[in-house]
């Protein structure tokens, strides 16, 4: 025996449920674009605005300023983060280091202690 809708929607999706499951996927989609073309070159590029102080690839030509080449990971991230937040001093890099968040630190720190 074959069972009867009493309902007008039986069978039929919402228009509002199409709507949200179109949007979500856009919404979505959005959100994973930049992961699946993450720029190989971000470190890179992020790490070329120290060059102006720190030299070309880290190596600094001022005896006040340390080069960044070379110098291990972690040493690079503790440093970065003590300026953010205001325990190590400095004249400007206070301000610069405000402009990062933790992923970007942690790229430049990478990319500057795989120089020599």
């Amino acid at each position: 025996m074959e069972k009867k809708c009493l309902s007008s929607s039986c069978g039929k999706v919402a228009a509002g449920t199409v709507l949200f499951l179109v949007l979500a996927f856009f919404i979505l989609s959005a959100f994973a674009a930049p992961v699946a073309g993450a720029d190989p070159n971000l470190a890179r590029n992020l790490a070329a605005t120290c060059s102006t102080c720190h030299g070309n690839s880290g190596i600094s030509n001022n005896a006040g300023i340390e080069s960044l080449a070379g110098v291990k990971r972690e040493v690079l991230v503790r440093k970065f983060k003590e300026f953010r937040n205001g325990f190590r001093p400095a004249t400007v890099m206070h301000q610069i280091s405000k402009g990062y968040d933790d992923r970007q630190i942690e790229l430049i720190a990478a990319w500057f202690a795989a120089r020599q």
